[in-house]
């Protein structure tokens, strides 16, 4: 069998027991009723209880989306994991999601994407299932309530934890499957975002401040502005390059990372609003799980159609991002 693409062939997530609503936050941080809102567009989030595991967290949704592809776990042959918030530093956190969900054929490895893990992964999946011909499953996870400042405004009002997971199969149309991709870095902004200690350059120690464990962002704003513009000129691209104008796009999946910004890169791209899948209300930012997430939640409500053109789009720290377009 030629093989010619690659097909998203079963979609899952899930998120974790504790639901968040905004009151809980505002309160803490003395912040009036309705300011998250009106400032990120969320409404609740899902944050992990004492138990979860990120790893338990993936198999969920790997699992459903394991289910939904109706696929033989033995042909499974390569398992991604994009994530910032893995079991452990050592060892990857993959293995154990191939092993949790009974995939004794397939390669497992971790992938350290930020917010853009799931199009860094897709990609790389794609290229994977054309040569060999083999499925692959991705999934996107986070578990980002351990790692917020919890007085930390900017980042404590957006995070959330959550799974979305896909299952990328061959396909022999041409016509069907990532027509295109743009993948960007911009070390410029490589501290925007960061947790500080526990890497190489500066480990763990006694002395460690306890706030450099956590997630910091130092400019809020400068974040906004840069995310905005890497998603559009990517998204400008990818559109170029698959000849598809913006006009033909029929569902807009963006990085859920704040409600004014991907509607900001929707109006970059005259793309009608109208078609942007929002999951940003009800689950909150779990960095690379929001576009895979929102993909399960916007097939369960309306099956992808054959032919159907997608465009999905995320920056995020590093600065990274990026974006494809897919036809269903």
């Amino acid at each position: 069998m030629q093989i010619l693409s690659s097909r998203m062939a079963g979609f899952g997530h899930a998120v974790p027991g504790r639901c968040v609503g905004n009151d809980e936050i505002e309160a803490r941080l003395g912040l009036e009723s309705g300011w998250i809102e009106r400032r990120t567009g969320i409404l609740r989030r899902y944050w992990a209880e004492v138990g979860d595991t990120l790893s338990g967290l993936a198999a969920e949704a790997g699992r459903m989306a394991l289910e939904d592809a109706k696929i033989d776990p033995d042909d499974i042959a390569l398992t991604l994991l994009a994530t910032s918030t893995p079991d452990h530093l050592l060892p990857p956190s993959a293995p154990l999601l191939a092993h949790r969900l009974g995939l004794s054929r397939s390669g497992g490895i971790d992938l350290a994407g930020a917010c853009s893990g799931f199009l860094y992964a897709l990609t790389l999946a794609d290229g994977f299932v054309r040569t060999h011909g083999r499925a692959v499953l991705i999934v996107a996870a986070n578990i980002l309530s351990r790692r917020i400042n919890p007085l930390e405004r900017a980042s404590a009002v957006l995070f959330a934890d959550a799974a979305g997971a896909v299952v990328l199969t061959p396909c022999r149309e041409g016509q069907r499957g990532l027509l295109s991709a743009d993948l960007r870095s911009d070390g410029s902004g490589y501290d925007l975002i960061r947790i500080a200690a526990g890497g190489s350059s500066q480990p763990f120690s006694a002395d460690s401040p306890a706030e450099d464990t956590l997630m910091a962002m130092r400019d809020g704003r400068e974040v906004f502005s840069r995310a905005v513009a890497l998603m559009t000129r990517t998204s400008q691209q990818v559109l170029q390059q698959a000849g598809v104008p913006a006009a033909n796009i029929g569902r807009f999946v963006p990085h859920q990372a704040n409600a004014r910004m991907f509607d900001a890169v929707c109006g970059n791209l005259a793309i009608d609003r109208q078609k942007t899948v929002r999951t940003v209300e009800s689950f909150g930012n779990s960095s690379a799980a929001t576009i895979p997430l929102s993909l399960s939640v916007t097939n369960a409500e309306r099956p992808l159609a054959g032919g159907e053109t997608l465009l999905l789009t995320a920056a995020g720290a590093g600065m990274t991002g990026g974006a494809v377009v897919y036809r269903a």
